[in-house]
């Protein structure tokens, strides 16, 4: 079988087939440069479920389910240390109206049984006193981890090589150029060439700070807020980084502007003062592959017998990366008869429901 692309879905898709004894060869001229390398590797179910994406968050909340077994499995497979960390998140607001724009969202995730409980500033400053004085509340969710996901490619890149997969660095051009029984497209934005599918570019840039003095961040966990209406979160890693971002632009250029750059700062100082002490050492930009309705595309491409697709995963890629691994594994191996929505939680993913707005791909 055939993977295309080198990132945390295609690695992972690769590592597993792999490991249940399919010859895999995996294709992507620079493996690891895309999404996955600007991603900030927040594991957010419940900080990430959004108004009218309850079926994206189911999806989200089974695979965060996933991940404590998946990233153990993972590092004894690898020898990598993930970064994995299980803190949990705290989302704050700096003003008034900030705070009522977190609460309104709260709301909506509690009426779902998720797990977020309100603190008050008190609260929030027991649990990290880096935070500013001036943050008028906010909430944690404790089931919302994070993982390195620099770290997460390195380590599925090994363990897909180890259990027999093989890497070709070049670019594919169309998929008829490939020799494979199976085909899975998980190109990211560039399997909207490939298979006609609507996938676009959504631009987001992200930036790293390095805590002075070669110490840990002043902080532990995620933090995720509002800052004079300006959104942020921030990554604290314990070698010393900080990641801050992101803007979310409907661009499809790489480029970083000063713009973003002073937003992105001045909120993350704004909630966590001593971050205007760090060093900035990484000021890049991404791609990540978004889709009509932000749900990720997974499953047979219509048509295209022996071609599966799992891409558009947008924000959600890293939480995501377990799930999908599972689901187009089990896609692969099954009997060519085996119904392709045998997994309720590929329903809402299929790629039937873009049939109308397919580009011959």
């Amino acid at each position: 079988m055939a993977v295309v692309g080198g990132g945390a879905v295609g690695l992972a898709v690769a590592w597993r087939c792999a490991a249940r004894g399919l010859r895999v060869t995996v294709h992507d001229p620079a493996p690891g440069s895309g999404a996955s390398h600007v991603a900030a590797g927040m594991l957010s179910p419940v900080a990430e479920a959004y108004f009218g994406e309850r079926e994206l968050t189911g999806l989200l909340v089974a695979s965060a389910a996933r991940w404590p077994a998946f990233a153990a499995e993972l590092t004894a497979a690898s020898g990598v240390d993930l970064g994995y960390r299980t803190e949990g998140t705290l989302v704050v607001g700096l003003t008034g109206d900030d705070l009522a724009e977190a609460q309104r969202l709260w709301s909506y995730q509690r009426d779902l049984g998720l797990p977020i409980s309100p603190l008050r500033p008190s609260e929030l400053r027991d649990r990290e006193p880096a935070l500013a004085t001036r943050v008028r509340g906010g909430a944690v969710a404790p089931g919302d981890h994070q993982v390195d996901p620099r770290r997460l490619v390195t380590a599925l890149r090994t363990a897909a090589e180890r259990a027999g997969a093989t890497l070709v660095t070049g670019a594919v051009r169309a998929l008829s150029d490939l020799d494979a029984r199976v085909t899975v497209v998980a190109a990211g934005c560039g399997a909207a060439a490939l298979t006609g599918l609507p996938v676009r570019p959504v631009k987001g840039q992200i930036l790293r700070l390095r805590a002075p003095d070669g110490g840990p961040p002043g902080f532990r966990h995620v933090v995720r807020g509002y800052a004079d209406g300006e959104p942020v979160y921030l990554v604290p890693r314990e070698d010393g980084e900080v990641v801050v971002g992101a803007t979310v632009e409907e661009r499809a250029d790489t480029d970083v502007t000063a713009g973003a750059v002073l937003r992105l700062l001045r909120a993350a100082v704004d909630l966590v003062p001593e971050l205007a002490e760090y060093e900035l050492v990484e000021a890049t930009a991404g791609l990540r592959p978004g889709t009509p309705d932000n749900a990720p595309i997974i499953g047979p491409l219509p048509g295209r017998p022996g071609v599966l697709v799992a891409t558009g995963h947008h924000r959600h890629g890293i939480v995501l990366t377990p799930l999908t691994a599972d689901l187009v594994t089990e896609l692969v191996v099954a009997e060519p008869t085996a119904p392709a929505t045998a997994d309720p939680l590929l329903a809402p993913c299929t790629p039937e429901r873009f049939a109308g707005q397919r580009r011959p791909g």
